[in-house]
């Protein structure tokens, strides 16, 4: 083959790939499931059913609708979803305290320095506000803060993100905010709006009948007006209809199952559709000290049901392609077990090798990154640290994670602390 060939191949075989590259559109929203706690990858996404009872407690692995992948037991659901998601066995850092992981995972930069960056809902919700026309703030946590650090970090407040408090699983969802208490009807929290109108007259113009919204000449006092407007549209507009699932059919709510992590991502499904950019899911008690296998039984069964029923209805409603979702904690759980006193079979914090889920959004599905040794506690091949998994999420969504990061303070800084040698998970796009 001479010269003047290779060279067009070459062109060629270029031009598919960019070609490919600019077909890809950002992702438009994501949801974060956040297992608050650490999750123990033996016992999900990088089981070793041939290691020591000591390391595995006599859990097999079990295939999945993907060739050669094998995922624990414990999750049977998922295992028939894993041709949607691809699985990262190698995350790895130093930080083994809930804080300093928690702040790590969820910034890309190591804690200290005197500044609190924000966390990557913030930083999305922040460059996707521009684009968003919802009433919902674009930064949405299921049901509760993680309560780490300051999620807006030197951030505006105004992408601060919506907490839902309440349980998406009782009959009504009662949203802080923006789903009254009580069972309240429109009619009645319109009157008490129409009330709180009529006695608060602070700030308010000295004018007789003077309409609510009418500029007062106090930033101040305007923007608060403006906020109590904005805060009333949410309330009695189709915008607070996002949180009532009984809008969604019995069946539905029951594929995802009946419990907050699983009506949760239900929830989840409703604001992508609704256009919210980013969406956060704290899924809590999976900090198994102690007992961690009894745990693990009840935990794996909600999160297989709910996370392998989400990506199903995401794929069905052909919202996937647009979404991202990815599953992951602070850390994962030591590989070898303690039965000793108090812990009783439990599993501690491990930050060295654990693991994540990524799909939706641009990622493929289907393929496994990097090996871990034969008890899931070294790094084999392919490290991925926190900034590679942010990297990436945030290049998928259209932002360059090496540019500035736009701040009130004047900071001069950029989105993530340069790219480390392992690098972002670009064998995993699209």
């Amino acid at each position: 083959m001479n010269r003047i060939m290779i060279f067009f191949l070459v062109v060629m075989v270029a031009g598919v790939a960019g070609g490919a590259a600019a077909e890809r559109r950002p992702a438009r929203s994501v949801i974060e499931i956040w297992v608050w706690g650490g999750p123990s990858q033996l016992e999900t996404f990088d089981p070793k059913p041939d290691a020591d009872k000591a390391y595995n407690n006599g859990l097999k692995a079990i295939p999945t609708n993907v060739p050669g992948v094998a995922i624990s037991e414990l999750l049977p659901k998922l295992a028939q979803q894993a041709d949607k998601y691809s699985i990262i066995r190698t995350m790895t850092h130093p930080h083994r305290g809930h804080e300093t992981a928690t702040y790590l995972m969820q910034t890309g930069r190591e804690p200290g320095g005197g500044k609190v960056y924000p966390a990557i809902g913030a930083v999305i919700a922040m460059f996707k506000a521009k684009d968003y026309r919802g009433d919902i703030p674009p930064y949405v946590i299921l049901t509760v803060p993680k309560g780490r650090f300051s999620e807006i970090g030197f951030l505006s407040e105004e992408y601060a993100p919506l907490v839902t408090g309440g349980n998406p699983s009782q009959t009504r969802f009662i949203v802080d905010g923006i789903v009254p208490p009580g069972g309240l009807n429109a009619e009645e929290m319109a009157q008490r709006f129409d009330l709180l109108s009529a006695l608060d007259t602070f700030g308010r113009p000295p004018a007789p009948g003077a309409a609510p919204g009418t500029k007062v000449g106090a930033p101040v006092l305007e923007a608060f007006q403006a906020a109590g407007i904005q805060a009333r549209k949410v309330i009695e507009g189709d915008a607070a209809k996002v949180f009532d699932l009984s809008l969604e059919s019995a069946d539905m709510r029951n594929r995802y199952g009946w419990n907050p992590v699983g009506q949760s991502c239900l929830t989840a499904r409703r604001l992508v559709e609704s256009g919210v950019p980013y969406i956060t899911i704290n899924a809590q008690g999976w900090d198994s000290h102690k007992r961690h296998f009894e745990t693990m039984k009840q935990r794996t069964a909600e999160m297989d049901q709910a996370v392998a029923t989400l990506l199903q209805d995401l794929a069905e409603k052909d919202l996937l392609d647009t979404t991202i979702v990815w599953w992951t904690g602070e850390f994962g759980r030591g590989p070898k077990i303690d039965w000793e006193a108090p812990w009783n079979g439990g599993r501690n914090h491990y930050s060295k090798c654990f693991s994540a889920l990524v799909a939706g959004g641009g990622f493929v599905g289907g393929k496994v990154v990097g090996e871990s040794d034969a008890v899931a506690g070294e790094v084999v091949s392919r490290p991925v640290a926190p900034p590679d998994m942010l990297g990436s999420l945030y290049e998928l969504c259209g932002i360059d994670p090496d540019g500035p990061l736009p701040n009130p303070i004047g900071l001069q800084t950029t989105i993530l602390p340069p790219e480390s040698p392992a690098g972002r998970l670009r064998e995993l796009y699209r």
